[in-house]
């Protein structure tokens, strides 16, 4: 399978894009800087350079030609301001999606993120209030969507830890953490057969089942 990844320099993304490549798939990272390409290319993805802030649908749905799935895991990022978050976690989202739909493309998982609710409040930290009303308005729009074959994975606390394997998957979890690598594995079972938690918006940490009964019995 042809697989399309926006935010394709992320950390979750190099884990999924290697996983990907190693059963067999083609990555495509669409990445914004070219000093990022060797990056994906050692993971066996080829990179792209579309920077979906600037870009508009006809030229993302030139690159998702001939793709059988997208994966939205692009973010402003740690530093960015709430102007971002709204551009990249919100917009940049929604534009993939408007892409995969001119281009045919049914299969589309967002990486969003427990808690994510376009009508959060600001609380402690206005900018993180922006995000997670950003990424709740991104995955209102994908599920209004009956063109695309959906699905919202909103991971708890992301870590650097080794992977275990082990997660929870389920519409309600908890709170609680997950590893990066994990999470990547998880997205790459969810693209392996396009009917598993389509139409759902689950939520992952760390368990106690393994990556594919999770996927299967969520």
């Amino acid at each position: 399978m042809r697989i399309v990844i926006a935010g394709g320099h992320g950390q979750i993304a190099l884990h999924l894009e290697r996983l990907l490549a190693e059963r067999g798939d083609r990555p495509v990272g669409l990445i914004r800087r070219a000093e990022q390409e060797a990056d994906l290319r050692e993971r066996g993805a080829e990179p792209v350079l579309l920077d979906l802030e600037t870009a508009d649908r006809a030229q993302v749905a030139q690159v998702l030609a001939d793709a059988d799935a997208v994966v939205f895991a692009a973010g402003a990022g740690a530093g960015s301001g709430a102007a971002r978050k709204d551009t990249v976690d919100r917009a940049a989202a929604v534009l993939l999606a408007d892409g995969a739909e001119q281009a045919g493309v049914r299969r589309y998982v967002m990486l969003s993120s427990m808690g994510a609710d376009a009508r959060a409040g600001d609380g402690a930290d206005p900018v993180f209030g922006a995000y997670l009303r950003a990424k709740g308005a991104a995955d209102d729009d994908l599920r209004a969507r009956p063109g695309l074959d959906w699905t919202v994975l909103r991971p708890g606390r992301l870590t650097d830890d080794a992977p275990t394997g082990l997660v929870r998957l389920a519409d309600s979890t908890g709170r609680g953490a997950v590893p990066r690598a994990d999470v990547a594995a998880v997205i790459a079972a969810l693209l392996a057969d396009p009917a598993p938690l389509v139409g759902r918006t689950v939520e992952l940490v760390s368990g106690e089942d393994t990556v594919a009964r999770a996927v299967a019995t969520a």
